[in-house]
């Protein structure tokens, strides 16, 4: 199951809907998360990769050192735009940029870090090998990849109402990239592809995503993620009737009111040999 080149595209009315809706549904815990982890290993030098609308990068702003270079990069214009708008505590720099091809020095930056972005790199191997690139001697890469879509309630509640909508054809979006990259030997492998000899280490981290009512994932997730070009695909009215279906699966399986489900995702670290 290949991505689709939609499946990185974060333009229109994404953006806007992914930072209101799904960063504090759930992203928000996670890049708390990573934040802490990165802060305690003390880097001096950091840089993210598809930074989206700057969840992460707000965090590491509140978390490290004044001093602290902080580069976040995103291949979208639109997602690096609204992550600007919303702003940080401190300066960051802000730059366009591919992950597979970054536009820096080698052995510039003590850590590399990516939050939830790593399953939309067309070659997982190729960026991999950009991050070992810029980073030091010592230095780390960080990131984390959902995990099964079976582990994360609202994505698989999206996934199997929109099965039921569009039986003959069903979005695979969901399952495809987001959910698409939770195997350990595969990441494994891409790493050592990418240059990174060390073993890397894995931790699952539980958390629970919480939404006001229905309609909330069910707008965020159709209307807020590249699901929503493959959905506009279907005819005039497929979005509205999907998200207008989704929040119904919703209402069945939570009720009307507020909601939680669990949310799971992998936390990936893996050092460069200091010598």
């Amino acid at each position: 199951m290949g991505m689709q080149q939609s499946d990185k595209v974060f333009a229109g009315a994404i953006p806007d809907i992914y930072e209101s809706l799904l960063v504090p549904m759930i992203f928000a815990p996670y890049a708390a998360d990573m934040a802490a982890r990165i802060a305690a290993l003390q880097p001096r030098r950091v840089l993210e990769l598809a930074a989206g609308t700057g969840v992460l990068t707000r965090e590491l702003a509140r978390r490290m050192p004044p001093d602290a270079a902080i580069v976040a990069t995103d291949l979208n214009p639109p997602m690096l735009a609204r992550a600007q708008a919303v702003g940080t505590e401190r300066p960051v720099v802000w730059r366009e940029a591919d992950a597979m091809a970054l536009p820096f020095d080698d052995a510039t930056f003590d850590l590399v870090a990516c939050q939830f972005g790593v399953m939309f790199f067309p070659d997982k191997g190729k960026a991999f090998a950009e991050a070992r690139r810029v980073l030091v001697p010592g230095g780390t890469l960080i990131f984390n990849v959902w995990d099964q879509i079976e582990f994360n309630a609202f994505a698989r509640e999206i996934n199997a109402a929109l099965a039921t909508l569009f039986p003959e054809a069903p979005p695979q979006f969901m399952v495809r990239t987001p959910h698409g990259y939770h195997s350990q030997a595969t990441i494994e492998q891409d790493l050592r592809q990418g240059g990174f000899s060390a073993p890397p280490v894995f931790e699952t981290v539980t958390a629970t995503s919480r939404a006001g009512s229905a309609r909330i994932p069910a707008v965020a997730f159709c209307q807020g993620t590249p699901l929503r070009a493959d959905l506009e695909g279907r005819g005039p009215d497929a979005l509205s009737r999907a998200t207008d279906h989704c929040e119904q699966a919703f209402i069945q399986a939570y009720g009307t009111g507020p909601m939680a489900g669990p949310i799971q995702a992998h936390v990936v670290m893996v050092a460069v040999p200091a010598s």
